[in-house]
């Protein structure tokens, strides 16, 4: 199923220029970008990657990692195939490293059937995860339009690396979002990711700054790479200072995948000794993932420090809020807590305000 792609312009000797993503590919005749879903067919810019996923499963939304929108709730997740980084220690790289046509995805999936299954399953909204959705913007565009249409909420899980058209047109159409900040130096970014720092910063402060997206972070530590105290300090300190103390900051362990075999897995002690960096900082919502930490799942309110929303996991285990506010003193916590109320773990839906 091929479709034309947005944001693209002709360019010299038969080649197009993508205009998607900061990487600017020049596409000559035949040949596909760097993320392997959008290429050159007779002097058009196409997409591979419409109506075309690797599989969908239906994920507490905790897993994005979201921790403050829709508390509990089971999202309808799924993706194509390809990334427009080339991460080297990428933990989904069968699925972001593949062409759609090794993967032998299924090609019909339009987006009034990708809502359907989301109804059947009782999915109150859809996430765009496993590979990255900027790389099928198109795709994902629509399908979060007919979600809307439906009354269901659409999450993006990006790595923010995307060009301002192309993030106004894709993040207008999302309710929440989680962005991968993969550390917070150049050199990183460059060697890792064969990408750079500055556009997703750009996104994450228009995020913040601009739009009403409800917006978290996840940085993925390796150990001896990004895992330092001072470039944990300055992640949160422009997180603070460029977005705000309330945005959740996440960070995940860790462990040996693609072409970065040589490091061992993050030690859970990394992730408590940054979650109380960030913390130290000013950051009021740090988690931890990846490792079995439930005082590092758990939402405290910044106000008292009571436990509003303890987890286990991807589990809710108990809910101390009513409204979207701290039960105990009243302080608000920022979020999109929903009208339906946090579900446990038991799929019960269990009205804010109702201690457990």
């Amino acid at each position: 199923m091929i479709h034309e792609a947005r944001y693209w312009e002709p360019a010299a000797a038969g080649k197009v220029r993508c205009t998607l993503c900061p990487r600017d590919c020049r596409i000559g005749e035949g040949q596909a970008g760097f993320c392997f879903v959008r290429r050159n067919e007779g002097g058009k810019l196409v997409t591979s990657a419409w109506g075309r996923s690797t599989g969908f499963a239906v994920d507490p939304i905790e897993k994005k990692p979201l921790a403050h929108f829709h508390p509990g709730a089971r999202v309808l997740s799924f993706g194509t195939a390809g990334c427009n980084l080339g991460c080297r220690f990428c933990q989904n790289w069968d699925i972001s490293k593949a062409r759609l046509d090794e993967l032998h995805s299924e090609v019909d999936w339009t987006p009034e059937r990708v809502v359907a299954l989301a109804r059947e399953a009782g999915c109150p909204g859809i996430a765009f995860t496993y590979n990255d959705p900027i790389i099928w913007a198109e795709y994902a565009i629509d399908v979060a339009d007919a979600a809307r249409a439906a009354g269901l909420f659409t999450v993006l899980v990006t790595n923010g690396y995307v060009s301002p058209d192309a993030r106004r047109d894709l993040f207008a159409r999302a309710d929440a979002t989680n962005v991968d900040l993969k550390a917070f130096t150049e050199e990183f970014y460059r060697r890792q990711t064969f990408s750079h720092l500055a556009p997703v910063l750009e996104t994450l402060e228009w995020l913040a700054r601009e739009t009403d997206v409800w917006t978290e972070v996840t940085t993925l530590l390796i150990p001896g790479l990004n895992d330092g105290d001072a470039e944990l300090r300055d992640l949160a300190g422009w997180i603070r200072d460029h977005m705000g103390r309330e945005v959740p900051l996440h960070f995940s362990a860790f462990h040996p995948a693609y072409k970065l075999t040589d490091r061992p897995r993050t030690p859970p002690a990394t992730l408590t000794r940054a979650r109380a960096i960030a913390r130290a900082e000013g950051l009021r919502h740090v988690y931890t993932g990846n490792v079995h930490d439930p005082e590092g799942d758990t939402t405290f309110c910044p106000g008292c420090g009571a436990r509003v929303i303890e987890r286990d996991g991807f589990a809710v285990r108990a809910v101390r809020m009513k409204g979207g506010a701290c039960a105990a003193c009243g302080t608000r916590i920022a979020g999109r807590f929903g009208d339906e109320g946090v579900r446990l773990d038991d799929g019960i839906p269990l009205p804010l305000g109702v201690p457990v």
